[in-house]
């Protein structure tokens, strides 16, 4: 068997998309495990999963409020006391004083309108993905912002 052949090395995409399914196994969420990571330049800035804030009981502890009151996905997003990880990554970047104005964010799910809409302002330039969410609001806001979205499980 020829050497090359025996090891396949990942491309860019593959790789940080292997690090934020890694991250998403930290999520605390009953719902929904979701993994996030800002880079840019081939360097990670600020990762992030979804749970409830710093200190506070998580939903794993104390059970989830949409699931006690049958909250459809990607609805009533005020009801859950958790952070997207695409909230807590951009918190994470902002806490620590990294700038991310024209970073790439790995996340195992499509963003939701409201993450879309701090991934905007925060200036982040492409969306990679795997897997979608039901947020239609979501994609028409990054496309009519110009942030390139791509779903690497759709090749």
């Amino acid at each position: 068997m020829n050497k090359k052949n025996e090891h396949i090395r990942p491309n860019w995409d593959e790789y940080f998309m292997a690090i934020v399914d890694l991250i998403s196994k930290r999520s605390t969420c009953i719902r929904r495990r979701v993994g996030a990571a800002i880079v840019k330049e081939k360097n990670i800035l600020a990762t992030g999963y979804n749970g409830a804030p710093t200190g506070l009981p998580h939903c794993l502890d104390i059970g989830c409020l949409r699931d006690e009151l049958n909250v459809p996905s990607g609805e009533r997003h005020e009801l859950c006391r958790g952070l997207h990880a695409e909230q807590n990554a951009i918190i994470q970047a902002a806490y620590h004083g990294t700038a991310i104005n024209g970073a790439i964010l790995y996340t195992t799910t499509l963003p939701c309108s409201i993450c879309a809409k701090m991934i905007i302002n925060a200036g982040i330039i492409r969306v990679i993905y795997n897997e979608g969410y039901e947020d239609k609001l979501s994609i028409q806001m990054l496309s009519d912002a110009d942030i390139e979205l791509k779903n690497l499980m759709k090749r």
